[in-house]
């Protein structure tokens, strides 16, 4: 019996001292323990990007608490200003009306004082004009009847003394 050693059975003994050496060489092992070497790698990247994740989350809540407080701060600033314009508006107006009413009486007690000064002046120059005019008319009266009134004068005096 001959054997016929055909490419077939050389393909079959190829692969069976293919296998055996990469038995022999622990391949197997080498290839898994690069695996697992390489999935531990991928692990500790995603527990990597899992804590950087939750960093982030923390971070972004952090910050967007932050923001609505700086948002309420804000808020209450502007309301704590604007009641303080209103009372600064109620105070000037306050201080404004009273100025005014203030203004007011003084200009009303300048016209008074004014007023009576006028009329003590026209009172004074109407005593002043009705002086001299009771003046023009005694000189007047006493040019044409001074002797008259003088000799009456002298006998009322002489009838009242005996």
């Amino acid at each position: 019996m001959t054997f016929h050693f055909d490419a077939a059975f050389w393909a079959t003994i190829a692969l069976f001292v293919f296998v055996g050496v990469v038995l022999y060489l622990k391949l197997p092992a080498m290839i898994t323990k690069a695996l697992d070497g390489r999935i531990k790698a991928i692990e500790g990247e995603l527990a990597e990007a899992e804590r950087l994740r939750q960093e982030a989350k923390f971070l972004l809540e952090e910050y967007e608490a932050k923001r609505q407080a700086a948002a309420t701060e804000a808020e209450g600033i502007v309301a704590a200003a604007r009641e303080e314009a209103f009372r600064l508006t109620a105070e000037a107006k306050t201080a404004l009306e009273a100025l005014i009413v203030r203004r007011t009486k003084a200009v009303e007690d300048k016209i008074a004082q004014a007023e009576s000064q006028a009329i003590a002046e026209v009172r004074a120059r109407s005593a002043d004009v009705a002086v001299e005019a009771a003046r023009v008319l005694l000189t007047r009266q006493m040019g044409s009847k001074g002797d008259a009134l003088i000799d009456a004068a002298i006998k009322d005096v002489g009838s009242k003394l005996n």
